[in-house]
């Protein structure tokens, strides 16, 4: 069982922000290291790693510093693409389950590719009485949003809505809030999802958004 978990040679995609699970993301590809990448895991179904950035820049230039970023990522998994015009893929990914790095190395293409062995998801923790306005405020928002889009045009959240579990609502709050990436990346790697809804009610009832 515990073999299953591991991936090898996963590719990876240093990025300056957090996915989570459950998150969706819309990606603008143009290197060559990340059209061949997302081209091939397309083709195939087969899932990429999203890491935080620590050092360095998402997209290559002459003289950047070399890139290095957060040992634990997320899975993704590619929900549409668009070829606009060659050379840029407009891709949007859905967030799965949590990896820790075990060692990765650089192919001299730029790409980079890592041993993982994945995280257990969230344990399904109902949401309690006294954080239940983050979770009405959740879903107060993913109404407002539903109303303002455009038919064709999905809302930046993955249904099924699921505002009675912990780890979802925190996940939810956490790509929506302007948190510096640091804290997101903190509390994504937290494994207690009332822990970490906890702290988002912290800054929700600062700002007045649930409270």
């Amino acid at each position: 069982m515990a073999a299953a978990l591991n991936l090898q040679s996963l590719p990876l995609f240093p990025l300056g922000t957090v996915l989570f699970p459950g998150g969706l993301l819309p990606l603008r590809i143009f290197e060559v290291r990340y059209l061949d990448m997302i081209g091939r895991c397309h083709r195939t179904g087969a899932p990429f790693g999203v890491v935080s950035l620590v050092q360095g820049e998402e997209v290559r230039r002459p003289g950047s510093g070399p890139e290095s970023f957060a040992t634990v990522g997320t899975l993704a998994t590619i929900e549409t693409l668009e070829h606009p015009r060659p050379g840029l893929m407009m891709v949007r990914i859905l967030g799965g389950q949590r990896f820790r790095i075990g060692s990765s190395e650089q192919l001299r293409h730029g790409l980079w590719v890592a041993d993982v062995q994945q995280l257990d998801p969230d344990l399904v923790v109902p949401v309690p009485e006294d954080l239940q306005p983050t979770s009405t405020a959740l879903g107060r928002l993913i109404h407002s949003l539903q109303e303002k889009s455009a038919a064709n045009e999905p809302i930046p959240i993955a249904p099924p809505w699921r505002l009675d579990d912990c780890g979802w609502v925190a996940n939810r709050w956490c790509e929506l809030l302007p948190l510096p990436v640091p804290l997101k990346q903190r509390l994504m790697e937290l494994n207690n999802p009332l822990l970490r809804l906890e702290l988002v009610g912290d800054v929700l009832a600062k700002t007045g958004i649930a409270s």
